[in-house]
């Protein structure tokens, strides 16, 4: 299905977007200091691409490969694709000032692009594979969330990112995918958006609270730096005990609550849960600007140890009275 035709396609598209994604950046940190400072030398334009290139390398180096793909598979890919990665390099950043020393960190990054998943860079082309259900051998049911990106030299990289079972200490368990924020919402009472506004902007306040009195106690440059320090220190813990604090708040009053009840509703009113949590984001996204992601008919389904995977709704590309051969073909099979 993934010919080398086909594998080499999608890398040098991945390579090239990233690297004009570091190419965009650059540009808009040229054009924020010419607007600082009126001017812009080479010099400066060589340390910010020197800066950017730095910093997208580390974040990628932090990374580590991930268990399916071997320590030898980055270096593998920047030989056998050598040629092609210098050619993305020379038409995506053309003239701009490069040493030697940051070209061998783009092709470093070249490398990672295909054998990593860096927690602080997002990735629009992965795509997500959900996998519940039953084992043999298991009385309880469990769930494994896979994000799939795509194969360069016949490996796939993909990574577990969510796992979530059911046994004597976890009773029930609510997981969303995709466009969650409004399940959220409904199991927290608060978006989640808002609340990492509301936290990041408290912590920002707080700080430059602390700093706007230590800059106005009249005591000596050493002492303020000192007191500042501490002032700050004391300023993170607290913060982190209020974010505990409303953590264990919403888990007591919203999501505890709904969890115990979910563990005791007849599978029917599961199914019907479910459907109404997607409805919500549907709902939500038809009456704002955002674009409609999560719209049209849902499929709704029930996997139990006793009666299997039950369908509860289900909707076809195609008119079922006009293509009675497609369910015989079907049954004749099961």
């Amino acid at each position: 299905m993934f010919p080398n035709s086909i594998q080499e396609e999608y890398l040098s598209t991945s390579i090239r977007s990233y690297f004009n994604y570091i190419k965009k950046k650059i540009k808009k940190k040229t054009e924020t200091k010419f607007a600082k400072d009126g001017k812009i030398t080479d010099e400066m334009i060589e340390q910010i691409v020197s800066k950017e290139i730095e910093e997208h390398y580390e974040d990628w180096d932090r990374a580590k490969n991930i268990p399916s793909i071997p320590k030898t598979f980055n270096k593998n890919i920047i030989k056998k694709y050598k040629i092609i990665i210098k050619k993305i390099i020379e038409e995506v950043f053309e003239k701009l000032p490069i040493s030697k020393n940051h070209l061998n960190k783009l092709r470093e990054i070249s490398g990672s692009l295909f054998s990593k998943f860096p927690d602080n860079i997002q990735n629009y082309t992965i795509s997500g594979v959900v996998i519940a259900g039953f084992g043999e051998k298991e009385a309880f049911p469990s769930l494994k969330a896979f994000h799939v990106e795509g194969i360069v030299i016949n490996k796939l990289k993909f990574e577990e990112r969510v796992s979530s079972k059911i046994d004597y200490d976890t009773s029930a368990s609510i997981v969303p995918f995709a466009q969650s924020e409004m399940v959220y919402t409904f199991m927290e009472g608060v978006d989640p958006f808002y609340k990492n506004i509301e936290e990041s902007y408290l912590d920002s306040m707080i700080s430059k609270y602390t700093e706007t009195i230590v800059d106005n106690v009249k005591i000596n440059i050493d002492k303020k730096n000192k007191l500042k320090e501490k002032l700050l220190d004391i300023s993170n813990k607290i913060i982190k005990i209020y974010i505990k604090k409303m953590n264990d708040i919403r888990k007591e009053k919203y999501v505890n609550p709904i969890i115990s009840v979910v563990s005791m509703l007849p599978k029917d009113e599961l199914a019907a849960m479910a459907e109404s949590l997607v409805n919500l984001t549907s709902f939500k996204r038809k009456v704002t600007t955002e674009r409609e992601t999560v719209g049209g008919p849902i499929d709704v389904a029930v996997i139990s140890k006793g009666d299997g995977f039950i369908w509860i709704k289900r909707k076809h590309y195609f008119k079922k009275e006009l293509n009675p051969q497609f369910f015989e073909n079907y049954y004749k099979e099961v």
